[in-house]
C-alpha cells in the first residue's frame, strides 16, 4: 500500500513538472547573481571593467595599399585579479593563407556558380598582421605568442589589481581588396579615375575584454562573431595623401591646418544648420580625383570613452553635415561619399543619420558623442563608434530602384543605430550576436516607422517571421546560440529577436511597460558589458511581468507559434419556460438538415401503417407537434417562485455562451487574441494572457459570454504572434489561397522604373 502511494505521488509530481516545463523559471539556465551582476539585472556593487587607452601613428601608402602603424597601449587592471599575461586581438589574421576561417568553410562545387565565384575562392594575397616588435616603454622587447587571431603577451611581473601597464606595438599589413576577398573593411578601387576609397577597421592589435563572466574573452575570430572590446581613450594621427579627406571615430583636432578657408566656413555653418550643408563639394572632389597629390598630410583625431576606432579616407569624398540637438547637446551628423553615391547620398544620408540619432536617443539613451558619421562604400554595412560604412549605390546614370533606395535607408539607420548597440551598451558580440544585432534591428524598425509612414521594414512585424519559424527545424538554432554556430544567421540573430521584442512591446507587456523597462536596461548598461541574463532580468525587474516563459520559448527553443481554434460549442441558458423552450425546439427541428434517407422515403414510401390506421397514434403519437399544457405552466410558476429577481432576469437575458477549445500545435505558447464577429456585423476583441497554458500546454478551453450571437471567430486577427498557419485560426474555417504561378518567367535584369521614365521622356522630346 505504501509503495503504491509513493509511486502515485511520484507520478503526480512527474506529471506536474512535465506539464509546467514551458513556464518553469529560468533560474537553472541563468548564471547565479553575484556582486558584479545582480538578480535585478543591474550592475552589482563590485562591478568592474578594464580600460585600454591607445595612442597611434598610422600611415596609408596609396601606391601599395599598405597600412603601417605604431601604437602605445596603456592597459588598466580594474579587476580584483592579478594578471600574468595579456591577450590582444589580431582580427586581420583571418586573411592569412592558413587561417581557420578558410579551413573550416564547408564547400561544394555547386556553390561556384560563376567564374567570379571561382576566382574569389582561388584569390590569394599576403594578408594578416605583420608584427615587427612589441616593447615596453624603455624599448625592451616583450615576450609574446601568436595563436591565429589572438596574441598573448607574457608579463615579466604580474599586473596587480588597480595598476596599469604601458607597452608599444609596431605592425603593418596589406589592406584587402574588398571587391576581391570581401571583408568588413578594406579598399575599393575605382578603375575609371584610378582612385581608391579606404574603409579601415580592425586595423590595429586591440586589447581583449577581461571580466568576471568569461575571464579573457579570447575566443578566436572566425569572421562572423564580431568584436568584444574594452572602453578607452584614443589619440590617433593618420597620414594620407594630401588631397584625401579623412572621416574617423572622434573629433578632428587640426581642421584649421587641413581644410581650406571655404571648407572651414562651410563646416561652421553646418554646425548650426538643421539641414545638410556641403563642406567638400563634388567639384572639389573631382579635381582631387584628377590631380592626385604626391605629398601627404596628417589628420589627428581624439575620442574619449569609446570601445574601438575606425576611419575612412579617399580623395573622392564629398562631405556634408548638419546639427542634431539631443537633450541640449549638439551632435554633428556627417556623410562622406564619392560622386558614384549621388543622387541618393547627398539627398538622404545625413538626414537619415540625424533622424536615427534622435529616435534611438528617445528609446535607449541620449547619444553621448559629439559626431555621428555615415560613409558610403559599395556592398558593405559595418559599424564602429561614431562612424559606419554603408552600401546603397545607384546606377551609373544616377537612377535607382525603389528597393535600392529602401536598402540604402535601412542600412544607414541600422549601422548608425549600432552606435547604441553595442558601441554604448557594450555586449559581447563574439558570443551573443543577437544582443547587438537583434536589439538594434528592433529599434531600427521603430526608427524606420518614424521616418516614413508605412515604411516597408524587412524585419520587426511578427508575421514576417512566420516563414522562418515554420521551416525545417534541422536548420534552425535557438537565439541563445553562439554566433559561429548559427545556420540561418540573419533570421536567427536579427529577425527573430527583433520580432520577439516587438511582440513583447505590442502584445505581452504593452508599449508603456516595455519602453520603460527597455530604457532602464539601456541606462543601466551604457558604457558597460551586459550579459543576456542582465537583459532578461532587467526587463522583468522594471516591469513586474514574469517573462521566463517567453525567454524560454523564444530565445532558448525552436518551437513555432501555431495555435488553432480546435472546436467551438454554443450554449444558451434553458429558461425552463415551456412556451419558450418548446418553441425553440420546434424551430431547431425545422431548421435541421434532413437525413438523406428521410428525404428519399417521402417519395419511395407511399403510405406508412399509422397513416393508414388512425388507431395507431396515441398520446405520444405525433412527435413533431409541441404543446404546452396547464401542468407545464403550473410547474414553471413554482420554479420561478423559488428564484430571486436577479436570477430570474439573468435566466431570461438571452445570454450566448461559447466554449472555445484551443490547441497548441507548434509548441510555442503565446497569448490568445480572439476577434468575435457578431451576426449584427459588429466585432469585439478579447485578449487572454499566455499563462492560460501554464498547466495544460497542448490544449485549453475558455468560455465567453455575450449578449448577442457570434457569427465567426478569428485567432490572432492583427498578426501579432507570428502564427505560422493562419488557415486554422478561424471558425468556421476560412482558407487562404496561395497564388500559384502557372507561367514562370525567367528573372532577367531590366531597366529600373527611373530609367524607363527617362527613356520615355527622351522619346517625348524627340516627338
Amino acid at each position: 500500500m505504501k509503495t503504491t502511494l509513493i509511486s502515485s505521488l511520484l507520478l503526480l509530481v512527474s506529471f506536474q513538472v512535465s506539464a509546467q516545463k514551458k513556464f518553469a523559471q529560468l533560474d537553472q539556465e541563468l548564471p547565479t547573481p553575484n556582486e558584479y551582476h545582480t538578480a535585478s539585472g543591474a550592475p552589482g556593487h563590485n562591478y568592474y571593467q578594464q580600460k585600454a587607452d591607445y595612442k597611434m601613428n598610422l600611415v596609408i601608402d596609396d601606391a601599395t595599399q599598405k597600412l603601417s602603424g605604431f601604437e602605445t597601449i596603456t592597459y588598466t587592471n580594474n579587476s580584483p585579479d592579478r594578471l600574468d599575461y595579456l591577450w590582444l586581438q589580431l582580427d586581420q589574421n583571418i586573411y592569412d593563407e592558413n587561417s581557420d576561417t578558410k579551413l573550416i568553410e564547408v564547400e561544394k562545387m555547386e556553390d561556384f556558380k560563376s567564374m567570379g565565384d571561382i576566382r574569389k575562392r582561388d584569390f590569394k594575397y599576403d594578408g594578416g598582421f605583420k608584427i615587427e616588435q612589441i616593447t615596453n616603454t624603455s624599448g625592451q622587447k616583450m615576450s609574446y605568442f601568436i595563436n591565429k587571431t589572438m596574441l598573448r603577451i607574457d608579463l615579466e611581473k604580474p599586473l596587480m589589481p588597480h595598476t596599469s601597464i604601458t607597452f608599444q606595438v609596431k605592425w603593418w599589413y596589406n589592406i584587402n581588396d574588398r571587391m576581391q576577398v570581401g571583408g568588413r573593411s578594406g579598399y575599393e578601387y575605382f578603375e575609371k579615375d584610378q582612385n581608391y576609397l579606404y574603409t579601415i577597421a580592425q586595423f590595429f592589435p586591440r586589447m581583449c575584454v577581461y571580466n568576471d563572466v568569461t575571464g579573457w574573452q579570447n575566443k578566436q575570430f572566425l569572421g562572423r562573431g564580431e568584436f568584444t572590446l574594452p572602453f578607452g581613450d584614443y589619440e590617433v594621427n593618420i597620414t594620407v595623401p594630401a588631397d584625401h579627406v579623412v572621416a574617423a571615430t572622434g573629433e578632428c583636432q587640426n581642421y584649421s591646418s587641413i581644410l581650406t578657408a571655404d571648407q572651414k566656413k562651410r563646416l561652421e555653418q553646418a554646425r548650426k544648420s538643421d539641414v545638410p550643408v556641403i563642406i567638400v563639394t563634388q567639384a572639389e572632389a573631382e579635381k582631387a580625383e584628377a590631380d592626385k597629390a604626391k605629398k601627404t598630410k596628417t589628420w589627428t583625431y581624439k575620442a574619449t570613452n569609446v570601445r574601438d576606432f575606425a576611419f575612412a579616407t579617399s580623395r573622392k569624398f564629398i562631405w556634408d553635415a548638419q546639427n542634431m540637438p539631443v537633450n541640449g547637446k549638439n551632435v554633428l551628423c556627417m556623410s562622406y561619399y564619392p560622386k558614384e553615391g549621388n543622387p541618393l547620398w547627398e539627398r538622404y544620408s545625413t538626414k537619415l543619420v540625424a533622424h536615427t540619432i534622435k529616435t534611438y536617443s528617445k528609446y535607449t539613451v541620449d547619444y553621448p558623442y559629439p559626431v555621428a558619421i555615415s560613409v558610403h562604400s559599395k556592398w558593405i554595412g559595418m559599424e564602429y563608434p561614431m562612424i559606419c560604412f554603408n552600401g546603397g549605390r545607384p546606377e551609373a546614370d544616377g537612377t535607382y530602384t525603389e528597393g535600392e533606395k529602401y536598402g540604402m535607408w535601412g542600412v544607414i539607420i541600422h549601422e548608425v543605430g549600432h552606435n547604441f548597440f553595442p558601441m554604448i551598451i557594450n555586449s559581447d558580440e563574439r558570443q551573443w550576436t543577437w544582443m547587438d544585432e537583434g536589439l538594434n534591428t528592433f529599434v531600427q524598425y521603430l526608427t524606420e516607422q518614424e521616418w516614413e509612414r508605412g515604411y516597408p521594414s524587412r524585419r520587426g512585424p511578427a508575421y514576417m517571421m512566420a516563414d522562418y519559424m515554420r521551416g525545417d527545424k534541422s536548420t534552425i538554432s535557438p537565439i541563445m546560440t553562439n554566433s559561429e554556430s548559427i545556420m540561418q544567421f540573419g533570421n536567427n540573430a536579427y529577425g527573430k529577436p527583433a520580432t520577439a521584442l516587438n511582440i513583447l512591446r505590442e502584445t505581452i507587456m504593452g508599449r508603456e511597460l516595455f519602453d520603460y523597462a527597455f530604457k532602464t536596461y539601456c541606462e543601466r548598461w551604457k558604457f558597460k558589458h551586459p550579459t543576456p541574463a542582465d537583459f532578461f532580468r532587467t526587463m522583468e525587474d522594471a516591469s513586474a511581468v514574469d517573462l521566463d516563459w517567453f525567454w524560454r520559448g523564444w530565445f532558448y527553443g525552436t518551437d513555432n507559434v501555431d495555435i488553432t481554434i480546435d472546436d467551438v460549442k454554443w450554449f444558451q441558458l434553458n429558461t425552463m419556460n415551456p412556451t419558450i423552450e418548446k418553441g425553440i425546439k420546434e424551430e431547431q427541428n425545422a431548421q435541421k438538415d434532413p437525413f438523406i434517407g428521410d428525404t428519399r422515403n417521402k417519395t419511395e414510401i407511399a403510405q406508412t401503417v399509422n397513416e393508414k390506421d388512425p388507431n395507431i397514434d396515441d398520446f405520444y403519437g405525433n412527435r413533431n407537434i409541441y404543446f404546452v399544457d396547464a401542468l407545464d405552466k403550473k410547474e414553471y410558476e413554482e420554479f420561478c417562485a423559488k428564484l430571486d429577481a436577479k436570477d430570474l432576469a439573468y435566466l431570461n437575458s438571452n445570454k450566448q455562451f461559447y466554449e472555445i477549445s484551443f490547441k497548441n500545435v507548434g509548441g510555442l505558447v503565446m497569448p490568445l487574441i480572439i476577434e468575435f464577429t457578431f451576426t449584427d456585423g459588429t466585432t469585439e476583441v478579447r485578449r487572454i494572457p499566455a499563462e492560460i497554458w501554464r498547466v495544460y500546454e497542448e490544449k485549453v478551453s475558455k468560455v465567453f459570454i455575450f449578449d448577442k450571437e457570434v457569427k465567426s471567430f478569428r485567432l490572432d486577427p492583427f498578426l501579432e504572434t507570428a502564427d505560422t498557419d493562419l488557415n486554422n485560426n478561424t471558425w468556421p474555417r476560412e482558407m487562404q489561397a496561395t497564388r500559384y504561378q502557372l507561367y514562370k518567367q525567367e528573372q532577367t535584369r531590366k531597366e529600373n522604373p527611373m530609367q524607363r521614365q527617362l527613356r520615355l521622356d527622351e522619346l517625348q522630346k524627340k516627338n
